[in-house]
């Protein structure tokens, strides 16, 4: 088969999504060399494989009120189109990625010319932004359920995603892939188990829909049937300060360590610190840090969400609480930190995301959805 090429379009994304943006373009550099890119970030930053030929670089200003915020919006929307047009020649097939979520105009102006592209779902706007007070994600998430309309095939992580993102009228077009896979080398067993401090964590960023702030109100509950227990929260975000009042007002603050925003290259270091990861998130896709966390032999605590339940069997490879709640993470903190057989569930768990996430595995099943796309 001749090699197909491939375009994407991200625009713009956060630091927090540049690693799971660069494993998709790896995974597709693998199966060609014809691949180019529509981008808000740097081109370096995205991807130091490809020449500047490849790219267009586009910068977005976002607007400080609604009407600036609108405008800018659609603004973005009509640069995005047109720095795709430019590629229409060179690119079989287009994949809207992280942060190509909303963009309607150029899922619109492919389908115009019968070009197919392919929607990667890596969460569900509705589900985020229903956490968030924000009179207009409604709008994007509008975008959304259009650009998946609009898309020849609907890329997920987890059959799981189906019901739970509402995706139930695209099931004929919905695939099953992940661009998941890890540096071994990078996220690894620096520190054995048994050598680690009393320290417990969640990493990720402070927003609502990541439950991070349950974890916190759960925190005086855990701290009094462990006295010698020390928690670490890493991240930012718009929950930051609410988080840091209510450990000032509980008479905690002194037992959790807030360090801000963890880079990607410092996270082995951290990981390697915990006895114990919680996520008590209410929406998930497959979340990078809970496979990170378990190939450096930490054991994972997570809500049973988006595709969670497909890696983590509770007391197998991991631990799955019922809910968030503060009450239901005391519970299960306890549970899993008490269980006789915690190191072997911590090498289960690390065992398993060495079989199964793996730079080979991704290009294997990248392979054969692009292969077959490209044969219909």
């Amino acid at each position: 088969m001749k090699k197909i090429k491939i375009g994407f379009v991200t625009f713009p994304i956060g630091e927090a999504n540049v690693v799971p943006l660069l494993n998709i373009i790896d995974i597709c550099l693998e199966i060609t060399n014809d691949i180019y890119i529509i981008t808000g970030n740097s081109g370096q930053k995205i991807n130091r494989k490809l020449s500047e030929e490849h790219f267009k670089i586009l910068n977005h200003i976002s607007g400080s009120n609604i009407i600036a915020r609108i405008f800018n919006y659609i603004k973005t929307q009509i640069k995005v189109t047109i720095a795709m047009l430019t590629f229409s020649n060179k690119v079989d097939i287009w994949i809207f990625p992280i942060g190509g979520n909303s963009l309607l105009l150029s899922a619109l102006t492919l389908k115009i010319q019968r070009k197919p592209y392919l929607f990667l779902l890596t969460s569900s706007s509705h589900l985020m932004f229903q956490y968030q007070k924000d009179r207009l994600n409604h709008i994007p998430v509008f975008f959304e359920r259009l650009c998946s309309l609009l898309s020849k095939n609907i890329i997920l992580y987890s059959p799981n995603l189906i019901e739970e993102w509402n995706l139930a009228p695209y099931r004929h077009k919905i695939l099953i892939a992940h661009h998941h896979f890890l540096d071994f080398t990078k996220f690894t067993i620096i520190t054995p188990y048994s050598d680690r401090p009393p320290l417990i964590g969640y990493i990720g960023r402070l927003s609502a829909e990541k439950g991070v702030q349950h974890f916190a109100e759960a925190l005086s509950a855990i701290l009094s049937k462990h006295q010698d227990l020390r928690v670490l929260i890493g991240g930012d975000g718009s929950l930051k300060d609410a988080i840091e009042a209510s450990l000032q007002e509980e008479g905690i603050a002194d037992h959790v360590n807030l360090p801000g925003w963890i880079s990607h290259d410092d996270l082995p270091k951290y990981l390697n610190q915990l006895r114990l990861l919680v996520l008590p998130s209410y929406t998930e896709g497959l979340p990078n840090i809970m496979l990170e966390a378990m190939a450096c032999g930490t054991p994972v605590l997570a809500t049973p969400v988006g595709a969670i339940p497909d890696v983590i069997q509770d007391e197998v490879t991991g631990f799955i609480m019922e809910n968030n709640t503060p009450e239901c993470i005391a519970q299960n903190v306890m549970r899993a930190l008490n269980h006789p057989d915690l190191e072997g569930i911590a090498e289960r768990g690390r065992q398993y995301v060495a079989r199964e996430f793996t730079f080979e595995k991704a290009v294997e099943r990248w392979q054969h959805i692009l292969t077959k796309i490209k044969c219909y």
